[in-house]
Formats: structure tokens, sequence, C-alpha cells
């Protein structure tokens, strides 16, 4: 087989609505935290069926306002699984916690709610499951294996519309962050979500991401006496959405459902025609998940692959077919393995997660040749 084009493993989808969204706020002069901000967090909060949605800088800034939101600080430890983006276990140490590594199932590589229990000590204060690639956790299973008062908040960067049992992800914890970074459903270029129901976390994160102040800088240049500067008595961060994010924002959550529904079909009829490469195992999904399909991450199995994952990334790079590592191992990687001092076989299936897991392209910048042509190569490797 000879490379005839390129298929790259994600693209945004960008079109004229968001274009001209963003001259609004241009024209306006409103480019920070403002009422195109407003807009889109209302549109969010509705559409994951939660009480409060605020928008931040990055699901990285999100998690870590929600962690302080909810009181973890020294001397606490925060379970996070082992195989995912390394900032969900950089916000436990920056707010001075331990995280506790849980291993993950190779299955749907998220967090394996049997291995919970043995995490658990006086220390826990809060767990933080990951609906990895789109696909949800196992939140039954978590809830039953943490006690009431631990805090559940979910690591949702990849799962803007997805659910389990009939609720969207960001309803399913206490509190939930999401990511619109570029390879996401839905983007703003950068930028998060931290969604909740309880009214006293989200008064406190709104109140952290500007700076700590008791008013927001759009309340204050409404109000009657804007050159009054607010109270300041919380040390907080700058973790603000500007408006123009914002207004991109509005028209790309506009599309979420649509490009769902989209990547969905895609990936049953990748399912169905990669069924016949033993050593490919495609992403399965149960009755009770609508999956938001991020990414569609295979597992090449090691034992049946005619190379290693990464030898088969190689060739089918040299095809044009774009691939990559689903996410890394975080207790394999150089500042948790030397402070933590944890072996890479501690957890065997973040270890092999690791080494075996591989994304192929599937967004909705692809056509139909581009899904015929990434089929055509996989079925190539080995012959």
């Amino acid at each position: 087989m000879q490379a005839t084009r390129t298929v790259h493993i994600a693209l945004p989808m960008i079109g004229e609505e968001e274009r001209r969204a963003v001259l609004e706020p241009l024209e306006s002069g409103w480019l920070t935290q403002g009422p195109k901000v407003a807009e889109f967090e209302r549109m969010f909060a509705a559409r994951h069926r939660v009480a409060h949605a605020l928008a931040t800088t990055s699901c990285t800034t999100a998690t870590h306002l929600a962690l302080v939101a909810a009181g973890v600080g020294p001397g606490d430890e925060v379970i996070v699984p082992a195989f995912t983006w390394v900032s969900t276990a950089n916000v436990v140490v920056h707010c001075g916690a331990t995280p506790v590594f849980c291993d993950v199932s190779t299955r749907d590589f998220n967090i394996d709610p049997t291995q919970i229990a043995d995490k658990l000590s006086d220390r826990t204060k809060a767990i933080i499951p990951v609906h990895l690639f789109g696909m949800p956790a196992d939140m039954d299973g978590v809830r039953a294996a943490v006690p009431d008062d631990v805090i559940v908040i979910e690591d949702a960067a990849c799962a803007a519309g997805a659910a389990y049992r009939g609720t969207p992800a960001g309803a399913l914890g206490d509190m939930a962050a999401f990511s619109f970074h570029p390879r996401k459903s839905v983007t703003t270029g950068e930028g998060g979500m931290l969604t909740t129901d309880n009214a006293t976390f989200a008064e406190t994160a709104d109140r952290l991401r500007n700076h700590g102040a008791s008013i927001s800088e759009e309340q204050r240049h409404h109000g009657a006496r804007p050159y009054i500067l607010p109270d300041f008595d919380l040390c907080g961060y700058n973790y603000r959405m500007t408006d123009l994010q914002g207004a991109v924002g509005v028209e790309q959550l506009k599309k979420l459902d649509g490009f769902i529904a989209e990547r969905d079909r895609r990936a049953a009829w990748f399912a169905e025609q990669l069924a016949d490469i033993a050593w490919l195992r495609t992403p399965r999904v149960p009755e009770w998940a609508s999956h938001a399909w991020q990414s569609y991450v295979t597992y090449v199995d090691p034992e049946l692959a005619p190379f290693a994952r990464n030898e088969i990334m190689d060739r089918l790079k040299n095809l044009g077919v774009a691939t990559r590592p689903g996410t890394h191992a975080v207790h394999m990687l150089g500042y948790y393995r030397e402070r933590y001092g944890i072996e890479a076989d501690a957890f065997p299936g973040a270890r092999d997660s690791d080494r075996n897991s591989m994304a192929i392209p599937l967004h909705n910048r692809m056509d139909d040749d581009d899904y015929d042509y990434v089929v055509e190569a996989l079925h190539s490797i080995g012959r």
C-alpha cells in the first residue's frame, strides 16, 4: 500500500458561525470574562443538567478550582486513575495533597472500582474518576466504593455530551471539569468548565477563578459604582475565560449533539470494518453509556500483533495515517516515578494501556474516503 493522503488524528470543526461570533466581543470591546462567557455557561449548564457551570482557562484549572473549593489541602489524599492525562494528578500536587493512584481496566481504560477500597485511608478527601476518551466511568461502582464524605470530582475533560444511565457527564459527581482543547469534540482553543449542583462549591469556585473577588468584573462594571474595587477575602487565581472564547463556545455547543451523532455512527462503522483484525481490539460501549467519542482508542494485543504498538504507529504514519497513544500511565512518568518511587508493574492495567493503546483518527473533518483509507491502512499492517 502506498500513501495517498494524510488523515490527521484530530481537527477542530470551526465554521462561519464561530468566525462571525467573535466579532461581537471584538466590536463591543468586552474581551475578558463577560456576557458571552455567561451565555456559554447558561447553555452548558442546561445541556448537562446542572445548576451551575463556571467557565475557566482550562480543564486543569477547573479541576484545581474544584479541589480547592472542596477544601483539599496538605495532608489530604485524592484517589486518581493511574492511566490518565498528567494534569489529573498534577492539580492534586498543586493543592499540597497526595495523589493515590488506582489501576484501570484495559477494556475501557477507566478506573477499576474493585480496586478503590484498597486505596482508601482516613486521609482520603476526594476521588477523581476520569471519563477517559469520552467513555463514562462506572459511577455506581465508584460511589459504592467510597464513603459518603469523600468528594467525587469527575474529570470529564473528554466527555462533553456523554451520559451514564441517562444522566449527563458533569452531573454525576459533586463537581466536574471539562476541556475545550482543540482535540475535544467542541473547542474554544483552550478553555474549561466546572459544573456542580452545590451552590456553596459554585460560589467559592466563582470567586476563586477571579482572584478571590467578592463580585465579578461584569457585576462591578454594570453596578452603580464601577470605580469601587471589590473586596478580596479569598486568595484566588486568574482562571477566567475570555469573551472571545465564550463566543466561540456558544456556537460550538450548538453543534455538540450533531458532532457526537456523526462520531457515534462512524465509531459503529469502524467496529464493523475492523472486527476481522484479530490483534486490534476496538472500543465497546455498554448499553448504559452514551460515549462522547473524543477519541477512538483501540488496544493493540501484544500477543497477536505482527509488530509492537510503536512500530505499527510508525507504519501508519508512513502511510499518512496519524495515531497517538491513548494517554500515559502517570505513575510511570519521571516526576511521579521519582517522587513516589512506584514501579511500573504496580498498576498492570495502566502499564499495559500505556504500552498498547492506540488512538486512530475519528473527527468531524473526516469524509468517507478518509475513513475508508484508515481501514485499508490498518488492514495492510503485517501483510
